[in-house]
């Protein structure tokens, strides 16, 4: 079977174009703040998660 790639990346371009002009900056700095906010959290839970597991251990 063959994979029609010209439909997908239309389709896809498509759909990026339809959504770029309701994408207010804003928004997109809004999302970079709870990715970094969400990263650091993430992290701080796995040390904190290491470090219950180590003192279980002992």
């Amino acid at each position: 079977m063959e994979s029609n790639n010209t439909l997908s990346i239309g389709t896809a371009s498509g759909t990026l174009l339809s959504v770029m002009p309701n994408i207010v900056s804003e928004d997109i700095l809004k999302t970079i703040i709870l990715a970094v906010v969400g990263a650091i959290i993430s992290f701080i839970i796995t040390l904190l998660l290491a470090g219950l597991t180590k003192f279980k251990k002992k």
